[in-house]
C-alpha cells in the first residue's frame, strides 16, 4: 500500500473531519433557531436557512430531523452566540464566532488557542472595524442561470456577484440579507448555503512561511468544538 495509500487515507479522514465539523455547526444553528422561534420551518426563517445549509453539505435528513426534535425538548441545553476578536501571528486580525453552553470554558479555550499559536486575544472591537458584516449566498452554477437572472438579483439587493466553474457567490449588505432570502424563496432559487459573514475590508499579503504560521493558529481555532466560524484578512 505504501505512501500513496497513506496520503489517500489522510485526505479521506480530513474530508470526514470537515464533514463532521460542518454537521456539528449546523446542528447548533438548528438548535439556536428552534429555541428562538420554534420547530416549524414555515414560521422560522432562521430554521429554514439552517435546513437549507444542511442540504448544501449533504447532512442526512434524519440527522436534521433529530436535531430539530432535540432542540424542541425542554431538557436540551441552550447555546449562546458569542464573538471573540484577536490577532493571529504577523498581526493578522481574526474574528471567532462561537455557539456555547459554557462561555467561561469557551473564552479560556479561545485565549489558549491564540497564545499557543503565536497570536493574542483582543478586546471587543479591537479588530471588528476591519470587517464588514454581509450576507453571502452560494449557488451551484448548474442550478442558476446567472445570465438570465443577474438583473433580478441586483434589483433584490445583490451588491456583488462572483462566479467561477464551481459556484456562484452573491453578496448583500447586512440590512438586505432578509430581503434577499425572501426573494430567493419566492423564485424557488435554492442556494447551497446562505449566511451572514464577516468580510475583511482589506487583505494582508504574507510570505508562504508566514501564511503557514497564521493558518496553524486559524486551524487550531476552527478545531475547537465551540467554534462555528473563523474569519481573517489573510490574502
Amino acid at each position: 500500500m505504501g505512501r500513496i495509500f497513506e496520503k489517500r487515507k489522510h485526505k479521506m479522514f480530513a474530508r470526514f473531519d470537515k464533514m463532521a465539523k460542518a454537521f456539528t455547526r449546523i446542528g447548533k444553528d438548528i438548535a439556536i433557531a428552534v429555541k428562538q422561534a420554534g420547530p416549524n420551518p414555515d414560521n422560522n426563517p432562521r430554521l429554514r436557512m439552517a435546513i437549507q445549509n444542511a442540504k448544501g453539505v449533504n447532512m442526512p435528513k434524519d440527522r436534521v430531523e433529530a436535531a430539530i426534535k432535540r432542540a424542541s425538548s425542554k431538557d436540551e441545553k441552550d447555546f449562546q452566540e458569542v464573538v471573540y476578536e484577536g490577532y493571529a501571528p504577523h498581526g493578522v486580525p481574526v474574528i471567532v464566532e462561537c455557539a456555547t453552553d459554557n462561555p467561561t470554558r469557551t473564552v479560556a479555550n479561545i485565549r489558549l488557542h491564540f497564545s499557543k499559536n503565536g497570536g493574542n486575544m483582543g478586546n471587543s472591537g479591537s479588530v471588528m472595524f476591519l470587517f464588514e458584516r454581509r450576507g453571502v449566498f452560494k449557488f451551484d452554477p448548474s442550478k442558476l442561470n446567472l445570465d438570465e437572472v443577474e438583473l433580478d438579483l441586483i434589483d433584490a439587493g445583490a451588491e456583488d456577484i462572483q462566479r467561477d466553474e464551481d459556484e456562484i457567490i452573491l453578496y448583500t449588505k447586512f440590512a438586505d440579507f432578509g430581503q434577499m432570502q425572501k426573494f430567493l424563496e419566492s423564485k424557488g432559487w435554492e442556494p447551497k448555503s446562505s449566511e451572514l459573514q464577516y468580510i475583511p475590508t482589506t487583505t494582508k499579503e504574507l510570505s508562504d512561511a508566514e501564511q503557514d504560521e497564521v493558518m496553524e493558529c486559524i486551524s487550531a481555532l476552527e478545531a475547537d468544538d465551540d467554534v462555528q466560524n473563523v474569519y481573517h484578512n489573510l490574502a
